[in-house]
């Protein structure tokens, strides 16, 4: 065991949670900071709208050691999530890690002569203290400060009695009964909230978009669960990743005409699942194409109400407001009483000063982030959640306990500084040149190649057994248990 660390985590969402049990119980002195009251993240009650709900079923938006309750249903709603993490932090004792209502306005190397570093934490608005640590785990993931957008007239808009607001404030459905509403944004938080607004009593609902994209219903056809289909090692098979050797490539090569097939009936069946002949939303990219965090779960009677004009689509985006509507870009005018901005979240670690950030962030917006977790020339430091991901509560549990064997140079295969940033380049190449899907987010999206991304985790890791039989290993969706199991099988430390 390495020497004790005073570790600091920042954010006690999914991702702040896991890295709290982990440091923890590997023997490590943690403090978890949290800007809100309540810890659960985009989870927490006052940051849901109505009706949101996980992308992913169940068994894959859970931790290893704890399933989530049988009477649950396969796509749990938030309070159910909130209640599960609440369950999950009771298990482990983390509540009393947690300061809440701290924010972490600024931090900097320790000028003590000893390695780590110093947050400036503001409590309830009081004047910053400052407090120095080993270690930071960094866990504010990509959802934590909202992306704010302002048109010309929304101050006359609001004095008139309309309301403007992100997708994240949108808590009381009771505002759009009877009223105009405009959601600006494609995104999954935004026809949940379309259609919410629908159910709601809203007078009427427009949806304002740039562009379609590919998104996948709950069950493909009416019948498979997309899990089976989408979430498997045989379908990320069919995606070309980094460092593929010259047989690999000749085999991809073989094997280009089966696998266009494979994406040209599966558009085929959703556009007739999903009607998108019929409401004219049919993407225009290619689905291979975009596959990644950014391709949405539909919204359940999405597509329905689309088709017969309950909810109107208009592509363009807002221009400017007028006393009692919005005009857009292509010239329309849409009747408005409420503007419900799903424009997502800024990307960014506000505190982290300017010097590292240059750092850790490329000019066009990509992470430099070794295994999406960390980076050479921020010693002291690794990021955890920071990873968009299909199945982000494992992806948190198995980046935490990759951190924390990395901190304390435990890791089987420990990377040198130089060997991080070789990779780091190699996968910023490949981001750029060879799937440019990969960079949403930052290119902080390890879908569609989680298993891969697993894979080399676990083998940095040193785990004794990395896959579960053929037939399981191939064509059924990650196992928590499993990889649970994987983790105690890895030498030096054993989370129980």
């Amino acid at each position: 065991m390495a020497n004790k660390k005073n570790v600091a985590v920042i954010g006690a969402g999914v991702s702040g949670l896991a890295a709290a049990r982990v440091f923890r119980q590997t023997g490590h002195s943690v403090s978890v900071f949290e800007r809100s009251h309540d810890l659960g993240g985009v989870w927490e009650p006052s940051r849901s709208y109505p009706g949101i709900q996980t992308q992913s079923p169940k068994e894959l938006y859970r931790y290893t050691d704890k399933p989530m309750p049988e009477h649950y249903p396969e796509w749990p709603n938030g309070a159910q999530v909130h209640e599960y993490l609440n369950a999950y932090a009771g298990d482990h004792d983390l509540r009393s890690l947690i300061t809440f209502n701290t924010e972490t306005s600024a931090m900097g190397r320790r000028t003590d002569g000893k390695p780590g570093w110093t947050l400036n934490l503001t409590r309830n608005g009081e004047a910053a203290t400052e407090e120095s640590f080993d270690f930071v785990a960094v866990c504010t993931g990509q959802f934590s400060e909202k992306n704010t957008l302002t048109h010309p007239g929304q101050d006359a808009f609001t004095a008139g009695g309309g309301q403007v607001m992100h997708s994240s404030e949108y808590t009381d459905p009771d505002l759009v009964k009877g009223k105009d509403v405009v959601v600006l944004g494609f995104s999954k938080s935004a026809t949940d909230i379309a259609v919410n607004a629908v159910h709601s009593g809203a007078k009427s609902v427009t949806i304002v978009y740039r562009e379609s994209v590919w998104r996948i219903p709950y069950f493909i056809g009416g019948l498979i669960n997309f899990k089976r289909i989408l979430y498997i090692r045989k379908q990320e098979n069919m995606f070309q990743a980094w460092n593929l050797g010259a047989l690999d490539r000749f085999k991809y090569a073989i094997a280009a005409p089966f696998i266009w097939a494979n994406w040209r009936a599966l558009e085929s069946l959703l556009s007739i699942q999903l009607k998108l002949g019929k409401t004219g939303l049919r993407p225009k990219q290619p689905i291979e194409d975009t596959v990644s965090c950014s391709v949405p779960i539909v919204t359940p009677g999405l597509f329905d109400l689309i088709a017969e004009g309950t909810i109107k689509t208009v592509q363009g985006t807002f221009d400017h407001y007028t006393k009692d509507a919005i005009s857009l870009s292509n010239g329309q005018t849409v009747p408005a009483d409420v503007a419900i901005l799903a424009v997502g979240w800024k990307l960014g670690v506000p505190f982290l000063p300017e010097e590292y950030r240059a750092k850790l962030i490329e000019s066009d917006g990509q992470y430099r982030l070794y295994r999406i977790i960390a980076n050479p020339d921020l010693p002291d430091m690794g990021f955890v959640g920071f990873n968009s991901s299909f199945c982000t509560v494992l992806s948190a549990e198995m980046a935490a306990n990759w951190l924390v064997r990395y901190a304390d140079g435990m890791l089987a295969k420990q990377p040198s500084a130089a060997e991080m940033s070789e990779d780091i380049e190699m996968m910023l190449d490949w981001k750029r040149n060879k799937r440019p899907a990969a960079q949403v987010y930052g290119g902080l999206c390890s879908a569609p190649f989680h298993f891969l991304h697993f894979d080399e985790l676990l083998a940095d890791m040193g785990a004794a057994v990395k896959k579960r039989n053929p037939v399981a290993e191939n064509l059924s969706p990650p196992n928590a248990e499993a990889y649970g199991r994987f983790l105690h099988s890895t030498p030096g430390y054993r989370v129980d």
